[in-house]
């Protein structure tokens, strides 16, 4: 089998290697346009699960790359004066260079024929080739070339960044979040080796332009990094090699396979360096093509395995950096939280690391968490303790004179179980159930102002006195036997009315009995929808007035919390969406004008609902479609639903055209609430995909949302937030009288099981190899 690897780096050194073991018959030469000991940054970074990796795929080269590496267990993050270390991490670092080397001298000693500053543009050099691996690296010339069948993606990101190197010695991966008089500089650090450490800069495109590093050479930038770390440094020199500020390309490739051709490493993918997976990304590209290679025959079937069996682990490191490279460039969305709670979101800030897998490795760390939250929820005028807190889910929360005993949400979930707009024995169980389980606030299915506002036949309403006095027997109930508040959420379907029940065919058009729809704009919602009336000036005032009616017999029935339904496409979402509003009068064009109408209909019902209870908006933060509303539009959105009197933003997402694409994972829509809540200064509260009582707790830890609504769990499982409670050993969750036993049983239980769980996760969790060489009496930061 006759190879040509095209690029020297990590990842096609690391393939060759491995091919060369698996066939040692194989011509295999790597073709590299620099010299041998010529390479380009500092240092790279590997967990301890990606040499273990290593370990089992090429014994000599790990052995002499665990010889090279640095290893640390803590991470620690300075911020404002602060310095919180987190331990139990298991990072190791070493010189690109020595890596490099090391590979070469691997290669070479298994017979792979290496040639350097070999500049490669002459295919013809391939042709008797029987497989051409790709791997140019991030700036690949041939992916460039051949650009119309792999269709590369490169979003390039907003931050400047440069990667310069220190003689400052690292006993952690640092973080250093600095203020200046241009505005924030971030600096990403690990020792490498004895001496040597990587600092990656960072900031944002305002704050480098005000610095004036646009005009600035290369050694007068680092000049400028030692004068803005010299607190740190302690005189030590900031050192430089082609450290060029530039903005990172996130790159994605629709295809990596073409003919015999296959792209590898960066030239396939990039992860954006704050998760520190480059080199990892690419040297486990190495092993999933050696992997196929290896179970199939043909070149063709082995690159066709590479490509499916790989790409969902690349696509999810690459969100996960996505995730992470996104809070670095928002960090002066968190520059005024407290230094332990903004230490918190750094941890957390990618979703691998929750407040429960913290609290294993760094209990003091948690524990200071909590007791800032606490310290929180004291200023805001609650009689809580700070000394030994509960957890944040357990904490209470205040809209306006409503006072909710928990942070835990039953999201408005549809039912489309009623007849006639009239809620049932089953809405009754429903609610009951789960305002008894004990979460602290309960939303009412999108509950419609008219008949014609209905999505389905199966839909609640509140336009007359038979269904006002059902939902006011649910309401009844729910006070009666609970300290649960229930929120009536309000909406008008608009375009996406007159459908079948969810489980018939989701937003399809009815085939009898349907009625006329409106919108914003006469858009159908598929093809072969119902095209809605564009409605009228006349008929504006006229929902907007079944909106009112609906809030007042909403206080009769004696909610405490009112909802107005702006999203997912509904009719005062197809106002808001320049993609369901396309209207020449004052209700269309800019978003101002676009907010006008459900910002009027918003105004005529908190003119009738109490002065003392609470009113949320429910916003899809984006559309998930070119055109469509942003997130930084949804935080304009916010502000002005916030300066109408709104107390509570209920961010959501979507759901506003078929043609999106939502980019689907867990608590997926949290960072939009993240965005809105600390931009906007409003209170939010988030939805999508949250699942369990630990995410419930990394997102109020790290200021992410105020009220966090789970849906799905929340339907197998009335009793998910009395569960946590006693998880979790918030004694003071109400619970009926008639279920006290059951509540102590579950809290006295709760308490043996937590212990055993963690011990054996504790157990279950192998040591990193910084504590097994301090173990061994041997220094962690290696040739010291």
């Amino acid at each position: 089998m006759k190879t040509a690897i095209i690029g020297g780096g990590p990842a096609g050194l690391y393939f060759a290697i491995l091919l060369k073991k698996l066939r040692p018959e194989s011509d295999i030469t790597v073709y590299e346009r620099n010299r041998a000991d010529e390479t380009f940054g500092f240092g790279v970074v590997f967990s301890d699960a990606t040499l273990d990796n290593f370990e089992k795929y090429d014994l000599p080269s790990y052995q002499r790359i665990v010889r090279e590496f640095a290893y640390w267990d803590d991470i620690a993050i300075h911020f404002r004066g602060t310095e919180h270390r987190i331990g139990g991490n298991g990072f190791c670092g070493c010189s690109r260079r020595t890596l490099l080397l090391i590979l070469q001298d691997r290669a070479e000693e298994l017979g792979v024929t290496l040639r350097y500053e070999a500049d490669v543009d002459d295919e013809s050099l391939f042709t008797d080739a029987d497989l051409v691996v790709v791997a140019d690296g991030i700036n690949s010339r041939f992916r460039e070339r051949y650009a119309d069948h792999f269709q590369p993606e490169v979003d390039l990101r907003p931050n400047k960044f440069t990667w310069m190197g220190s003689t400052r010695p690292l006993d952690a991966f640092t973080f250093i979040f600095q203020e200046t008089e241009w505005g924030p500089f971030i600096a990403h650090a690990y020792q490498y080796e004895a001496n040597r450490s990587t600092w990656v800069f960072e900031t944002d495109p305002e704050t480098f332009e005000r610095a004036g590093l646009k005009d600035k050479s290369e050694a007068e930038s680092a000049a400028l990094m030692e004068q803005i770390f010299g607190w740190f440094l302690g005189g030590h020199r900031i050192l430089t090699n082609r450290s060029i500020w530039r903005n990172f390309p996130m790159i994605r490739n629709k295809r990596w396979v073409m003919g015999n051709k296959v792209l590898l490493g960066d030239a396939k993918a990039s992860a954006h360096f704050s998760i520190g997976s480059g080199t990892k990304l690419a040297m486990e590209d190495a092993i999933a093509l050696y992997e196929a290679i290896r179970r199939e025959r043909s070149v063709e079937g082995a690159l066709a395995l590479y490509e499916t069996g790989r790409r969902e682990e690349v696509e999810k490191t690459q969100h996960a950096a996505d995730v992470s490279l996104v809070w670095f460039e928002h960090v002066a969305r968190f520059w005024d939280f407290d230094p332990v709670q903004f230490a918190f979101g750094v941890m957390t800030r990618a979703k691998a690391i929750t407040y429960d897998n913290l609290r294993l490795r760094a209990s003091d760390f948690v524990a200071a968490v909590d007791q800032t939250f606490a310290q929180q929820v004291r200023r805001q005028g609650f009689d809580v303790a700070v000394e030994n807190p509960t957890v944040p889910m357990f904490q209470p929360f205040r809209l306006r004179e409503m006072i909710v005993a928990n942070r835990v949400v039953v999201s408005p979930m549809d039912m489309y179980s009623a007849k006639d707009g009239v809620p049932n024995d089953f809405h009754l169980v429903h609610y009951g159930s789960r305002a008894t389980g004990g979460a602290g606030l309960v939303f009412t299915e999108m509950t419609c102002v008219s008949p014609e506002s209905r999505i389905t036949l199966g839909c609640t309403g509140l336009w007359n006195d038979e269904q006002e006095a059902a939902w006011k027997r649910i309401v009844d109930f729910v006070h009666a036997n609970s300290e649960t508040k229930i929120c009536l959420q309000l909406g008008h379907a608009g375009r996406k009315g007159a459908t079948k029940l969810m489980w018939e065919g989701i937003d399809r058009p009815l085939e009898e009995g349907g009625w006329d729809i409106c919108s914003a704009s006469p858009i159908p919602y598929f093809p072969d929808s119902q095209v809605p009336r564009e409605v009228t000036r006349a008929e504006l005032d006229t929902i907007k007035a079944q909106f009112v009616e609906a809030a007042i017999r909403g206080e009769r029935a004696g909610f405490d919390m009112l909802e107005l339904h702006c999203a997912h496409g509904y009719l005062l979402a197809s106002f808001i969406s320049p993609l369901t509003n396309r209207r020449t009068d004052e209700y269309g064009g800019s978003l101002e004008n676009r907010l006008r109408y459900p910002l009027e209909v918003f105004d005529a019902m908190r003119m009738v609902w109490p002065a003392h209870k609470p009113m949320s908006v429910r916003i899809s933060a984006t559309d998930w479609a070119e055109g469509g509303v942003t997130g930084e539009e949804a935080v304009e959105v916010a502000r002005a639903f916030a300066e109408h009197g709104v107390d509570l933003v209920d961010v959501s997402t979507g759901q506003t055209v078929r043609e999106a694409r939502p980019i689907y994972g867990r608590m997926f829509q949290t960072p939009f609430s993240d965005q809105v809540r600390n931009e906007a200064r409003v209170a939010t509260m988030c939805v999508g995909n949250i699942t369990t009582a630990d995410q419930v707790n990394t997102i109020l830890a790290a200021g992410r949302a105020d009220l966090v609504a789970l849906g799905r769990p929340h339907l197998v499982d009335p009793f998910f937030t009395m569960k946590a409670a006693a998880w979790y050993g918030a004694a003071g969750i109400h619970c009926p009288p008639q279920y006290h036993a059951g509540r102590d049983q579950i809290f006295r239980n709760s308490v043996r099981d937590r212990q055993d769980l963690e011990e054996l996760k504790i157990k279950a969790k192998p040591k990193t190899r910084a504590e097994l060489k301090m173990e061994a009496g041997e220094k962690p930061l290696a040739a010291e």
